[in-house]
């Protein structure tokens, strides 16, 4: 089948009139990045093809399924927080299966679902497993940056010095005392054919291209786009795009592919913004605006000038 992502065209235009795949009456919070993130994901399916959804437990599941009943256009699997890559693994293999018998004739793609707390930790060992394999699904993490559902506790892709309900900010510790993991450098190491980091800008061009490239992309791909809590993060519902760019502008949260270990920037602010004009509207890192804390702000600066450094190392600039 031909890929559109070579194409030009009005990614707006053509993502607004299709139909939806991942439909109105979830119950999950206003502002939330993870819902914004699967329907952007499912809108950059082709129309003709059908689709195979799994789920690892967390946020997305307990709010867009409640037996019998799902927000979801396509076939749905609810796994356990640990198990996503491995369930989708077989779903694939079984499809080729029956496809060789001649007993299925439709084309299906497959897409896996998880938070940062089920594909970062939790699930870690199932995901490597099916990447390492190169079963041609693509698992997305919606990554909010801790265990939203069951109360803020951090995870590994939480950034350093965040408050959460397990690394608390007070007079022992100032939030999280680890830097966050990156895991789209570790599943580029599996030797995969895309692996693609995005988040929400504009007219969504970048989430469309890069989701129809990890779809029908053949082999294993993982996409990491990153998916603002208002909850968790502690800023307005309505300004979850503005985190957004804020997140990209300020080089916290740069996009990129990996295409067949070739690195290309995606985008490259006009005026690389100061991290703390990402870390101000959130209520997770307000004490480090206390006054004697500036040191903490001057570390998280350099950390993201360490990183976007050596991503541009990366893609030869």
């Amino acid at each position: 089948m031909e890929n559109n992502f070579n194409k030009p065209y009005n990614f707006k235009e053509e993502m607004t009139k299709k139909k939806d795949r991942f439909v109105p009456g979830h119950r999950m919070c206003a502002g939330c990045g993870g819902a914004v993130a699967v329907r952007s994901v499912l809108r950059s399916l082709h129309e003709e093809d059908k689709a195979v959804i799994g789920n690892a437990t967390g946020c997305l599941e307990v709010s867009t399924y409640m037996y019998p009943y799902s927000a979801y256009e396509d076939s749905y699997i609810h796994n356990a927080f640990e198990n996503a890559g491995a369930t989708m693994s077989g779903v694939e293999t079984a499809y080729n299966v029956l496809k060789k018998k001649g007993k299925i004739n439709d084309t299906y793609k497959f897409i896996t679902f998880g938070g940062d707390g089920g594909t970062y930790d939790i699930g870690f060992q199932s995901l490597s497993g099916a990447m390492e394999r190169g079963h041609d699904f693509v698992y997305v993490c919606y990554d909010n940056g801790a265990y939203m559902n069951t109360g803020t506790q951090r995870s590994s892709a939480t950034p350093k010095f965040a408050d959460t309900t397990t690394t608390p900010a007070g007079s022992v510790l100032n939030g999280k005392i680890q830097v966050r993991k990156d895991l789209a450098a570790i599943m580029v190491e599996h030797g995969i054919p895309y692996v693609g980091q995005t988040t929400f800008l504009g007219n969504f061009k970048d989430i469309y291209t890069k989701s129809e490239k990890a779809i029908y992309t053949p082999g294993a791909a993982f996409l990491n786009v990153l998916s603002p809590c208002p909850r968790g993060w502690g800023y307005d519902s309505s300004d979850m795009m503005e985190m957004c760019r804020l997140a990209v502008d300020t080089c916290y949260w740069p996009l990129f592919e990996v295409v067949d270990g070739t690195w290309t920037l995606s985008y490259e602010p006009k005026k690389k913004l100061p991290i703390e004009d990402f870390l101000r509207p959130q209520r997770r890192f307000k004490h480090l605006f206390k006054p004697g804390n500036e040191y903490l702000l001057e570390e998280f600066q350099k950390m993201v000038d360490e990183n976007w450094n050596n991503l541009l190392v990366k893609c030869n600039l």
